[in-house]
């Protein structure tokens, strides 16, 4: 696996790699693969009728990893892939995917990765995705992730996605359908400066009876950037239900959340929260009489919100 010094940095901010990884990974590098190793526990496939590969965990795998980043450092490059995970019942795993751009060009360079998760029964999956930008060319930096979500009964998935900077348009789309007893918990964090513009969509099925869904996202708007947070929870028998919306609006940008709760059944229990606005005048007051400027302020009040 050959990778230039602009390529390892990319996979240190999206997949926290200074190295090869342990465990099964595949590594995209400009639209083809860079390195893929497998496991006796963890498959992977390259598809035969689209870009993209399967990703094959066997029942009853325990505590192993799948790293999957995608890498972009060609101007111009519009790549999109299709990776389908098939969690056996009873496993155990963490995924680490995640994109990076370096532009430096005056093309747009665009990733659309499409993500679906067949979890199997009493599973558990740890899921982590980081969206990084960089490059001091014209063309924008875009990234359109699909992810789709299908967890059979008893099974539970934590995903963290994350867009870390530098990243000009994105639209985030996030499908789940839970069966009796699942679990689901989404913390996004994501930040967005000069005129950039993010649009989360979540929509989630609580099909199973006793399943529960929680849906957060924290989100930092700075400068003249649009940030649109839309969550749609569908409640179809006894479950439980939560999202919520806290976002810190810097400069003149603009945050949007539109949450949609549809009850299909008495007992299903769905709840939504939503607070956004500027920093409070008290937060940077107490942090600068410890010495800090009002920037230096600002900055540690950010980093600790999108934690």
């Amino acid at each position: 696996m050959a990778l230039d010094a602009i390529q390892k940095n990319i996979l240190h901010e999206v997949a926290d790699l200074d190295g090869i990884p342990q465990g099964a990974y595949n590594i995209r590098a400009n639209g083809t693969s860079a390195g893929r190793n497998t496991t006796a526990n963890i498959d992977i496939v390259t598809k035969e009728d689209k870009p993209g590969i399967d990703i094959i965990i066997k029942p009853g795998t325990k505590g192993e990893s799948v790293h999957i980043p995608v890498v972009l450092t060609e101007s111009g490059l519009k790549d999109m892939v299709y990776n389908d995970f098939y969690v056996g019942e009873g496993a155990d795993v963490t995924i680490v995917a995640g994109c990076g751009i370096s532009n430096c060009g005056d093309q747009d360079s665009q990733h659309d990765g499409i993500h679906t998760f067949h979890v199997g029964k009493n599973a558990k999956v740890k899921y982590v995705e980081k969206h990084y930008g960089e490059g001091d060319g014209k063309g924008a930096r875009i990234l359109n992730p699909v992810t789709n979500v299908y967890q059979e009964e008893g099974s539970y998935v934590e995903m963290e996605m994350v867009q870390i900077k530098g990243v000009d348009s994105t639209v985030r789309t996030n499908v789940a359908e839970l069966a009796d007893g699942a679990t689901l918990l989404i913390h996004e964090a994501l930040m967005t400066h000069g005129t950039q513009k993010a649009t989360s969509d979540y929509k989630v099925a609580l099909n199973g009876e006793g399943s529960s869904a929680d849906v957060v996202s924290r989100s930092v708007a700075k400068d003249d950037s649009e940030q649109i947070f839309e969550v749609a929870i569908e409640g179809n028998t006894a479950c439980n239900g939560h999202a919520a919306c806290d976002a810190i609006i810097m400069g003149n940008a603009h945050v949007v959340a539109i949450p949609r709760l549809d009850a299909k059944n008495v007992d299903a229990a769905l709840i939504h929260e939503a607070a956004i606005g500027k920093i409070a005048g008290d937060q940077l007051i107490k942090l600068m009489s410890l010495g800090l400027t009002e920037e230096e302020a600002e900055e540690q009040i950010v980093a600790g919100f999108l934690r």
